[in-house]
């Protein structure tokens, strides 16, 4: 089975100084049809005016990524944790059994362009975690890399599900393929750019899910003034 989930039929929340598009349901926007895929809860699309940002608030058992795409992410937590993100790096922050943080612009003068995401651990009430990493963006051209993993593995962020993220970016005329295997469920999320897969034309903030497909995913980029970032979701069914 697959699912598309197109950019322009997302839940949408602005104020201010935040422009919120909501992939799943999340706070005000609430369809029981996006509900999460598996485990993957949450992907919202924020965009941050400068200087502005999310105070301090907690969560509890949920694993948090933050990945950003343009500008710069400023992390603080009650346990320890801070850093300032910026593009093409990735922070993992894991609630377990509660924690306090908050995610701010670390700019006064340009807006930050980032993804939230939240899976459901496989675990609950572990000690809070958090960790981010910088993915060189040219390691990830024509080829997928291993942004999020179970286990760490090739330079992976680990994260305490049975869940891998995948990473890649593709320009005009740039062909890659996937593997999908039976018995796992997949999302396919574009952040940036324009992208063909399996023939189908996708463009930034459009997503499509697999469950009980097998067989490879083929991928292609496109025309267009930015190169494409694909995240790719293997999760369990």
């Amino acid at each position: 089975m697959q699912v598309l989930r197109a950019a322009a039929e997302r839940g949408q929340v602005t104020t201010g100084w935040l422009d919120s598009r909501h992939t799943f349901s999340f706070g005000h926007f609430h369809d029981p049809s996006w509900m999460g895929w598996g485990p993957l809860r949450v992907i919202n699309e924020d965009r941050v005016a400068p200087g502005q940002g999310f105070p301090p608030h907690g969560h509890a058992n949920m694993e948090i990524l933050s990945y950003v795409l343009d500008g710069a992410l400023a992390h603080r937590d009650d346990n320890g944790g801070e850093g300032v993100l910026r593009a093409g790096e990735l922070q993992w922050m894991s609630a377990g059994h509660g924690i306090e943080h908050s995610e701010f612009n670390a700019s006064k003068d340009a807006p930050v362009h980032f993804l939230q995401i939240w899976i459901q651990p496989d675990r609950v009430n572990a000690p809070p975690a958090h960790a981010q990493q910088a993915f060189d963006p040219q390691a990830r051209r024509g080829r997928w890399t291993t942004l999020v993993s179970p286990d760490g593995a090739e330079g992976s962020l680990a994260i305490r599900q049975q869940a891998w993220l995948h990473g890649m970016r593709l320009g005009e005329g740039e062909a890659a393929a996937f593997s999908l295997q039976p018995g796992r469920r997949y999302w396919l999320h574009l952040a940036q750019g324009a992208v063909e897969v399996d023939g189908r034309a996708l463009e930034a903030g459009d997503a499509i899910g697999f469950v009980d497909e097998s067989g490879e995913l083929s991928l292609e980029g496109v025309a267009g003034d930015t190169i494409a970032d694909v995240l790719l979701f293997d999760l369990p069914v």
